[in-house]
């Protein structure tokens, strides 16, 4: 495997895995529609509130937990469009926050020209999935274009580990548990239930 995360020495518990370039292309879209919805700008979505959304929503409770955060993207994308905080290589990648889930590490992967983004994505997924001291696995792909490959390539996954996929919509079953994205970017944006008529 060309992954270049095969050789991490400590895996914690739980790991996220995030399409960045899809979670950005949603909170784009979700800017945009809600904008002309609610009659307000919307400011760019809390990356550190998004996380916490998806540990939550993925099984993550209050304590002293370690969870890396796995950001995908293109080689040739320096930053995030539409969160904040945005670039990859100053901002996100290497860094780490704590708050009352526990610690979130981040790492930022671009992917290489010797593999397609949705190979690199599938092959870090069934990475980590290997990992016997990871229990709980939240995955964000592109479910518009990959989800398919995503349900086949977590379909031997041990039964003592959680696997949440998110998606914009509720997708055909598989091994794992389902939540639905759009509510995370919501939350990470500021848009309240109470704004949406």
């Amino acid at each position: 495997m060309n992954n270049n995360l095969a050789g991490t020495a400590k895996w914690c518990e739980n790991v996220m895995v995030v399409d960045a370039d899809y979670i950005d292309k949603v909170a784009f879209d979700l800017i945009v529609n809600f904008e002309r919805m609610i009659e307000r700008r919307i400011p760019q979505a809390d990356m550190a509130r998004w996380i916490d959304c998806i540990g939550l929503d993925g099984g993550l409770r209050e304590g002293e937990h370690q969870t890396q955060v796995i950001l995908i993207h293109g080689k040739n994308r320096d930053r995030l469009d539409n969160f904040k905080p945005s670039e990859y290589a100053h901002e996100l990648d290497g860094m780490a926050f704590k708050d009352n889930l526990g610690e979130f590490l981040i790492s930022a992967l671009p992917v290489e020209d010797i593999v397609s983004k949705d190979d690199f994505f599938v092959e870090t997924v069934e990475l980590i999935c290997a990992q016997k001291e990871v229990k709980r696995v939240m995955v964000v792909p592109d479910a518009e274009r990959i989800y398919d490959r995503v349900r086949h390539a977590l379909r031997h996954v041990d039964d003592e580990k959680r696997v949440t996929v998110f998606a914009m919509q509720p997708m055909q079953g598989g091994n794992f548990r389902q939540e639905i994205l759009g509510y995370s970017l919501m939350s990470a944006l500021g848009i309240r239930a109470d704004e949406i008529k």
